[in-house]
């Protein structure tokens, strides 16, 4: 999940608040959740919580994306085509222990496409179809990250420019370099 350029979950007490004001420092990473398709059938949920208040917490992937009034803005649970009474966006619980930690493996039948730019939502509020936004409940929003090793770049040395390291691209360096020697 990405929000403010990291794979982060953040609080969703103050959703609205600007970069520039102070109350941006309750916006501090509460957790990450790691999504990996292992099957096509199957994903791999890796979610961690920290600095929350212990407790279940409750996961869950919603309709929407949008962030801008925190958790109530998401939508309901996600029911992704599912045509049964149990929405497929509902992921499971999260133990959180006395220290403010919890982590939890959950293995989901979806695939990762195809919740890339919902939201996830973590909360603790027995009720998950009108979420309130508060000092415990997390939200982020899911986005695809380059696996390991799969996002390498060359430096043009003619240009200076970075470019993904494709063959096209260095072929079409060499003539260039060689013009130049």
């Amino acid at each position: 999940m990405i929000n403010r350029g990291g794979d982060a979950l953040v609080p969703a007490s103050d959703p609205e608040a600007s970069t520039e004001d102070s109350a941006v420092r309750d916006r501090e990473v509460r957790g990450l959740a790691r999504m990996v398709q292992v099957s096509p059938t199957t994903t791999l949920v890796d979610l961690t919580l920290r600095g929350v208040a212990p407790g279940r917490y409750n996961a869950s992937i919603r309709e929407y994306g949008d962030l801008k009034f925190g958790a109530t803005s998401t939508g309901p649970i996600w029911a992704g085509g599912s045509g049964t009474t149990q929405p497929r966006g509902i992921l499971g619980p999260v133990e959180v222990g006395g220290d403010g930690r919890g982590a939890a493996f959950l293995d989901h039948p979806i695939q990762v496409w195809e919740v890339i730019g919902h939201a996830m939502v973590l909360t603790g509020q027995e009720s998950q179809d009108d979420l309130k936004n508060d000092q415990n409940t997390v939200v982020g929003v899911i986005a695809r990250s380059a696996g390991m090793w799969d996002n390498d770049k060359t430096v043009c040395s003619c240009t200076g420019t970075v470019k993904a390291s494709v063959p096209e691209f260095q072929e079409a360096a060499r003539p260039a370099l060689a013009r130049q020697s």
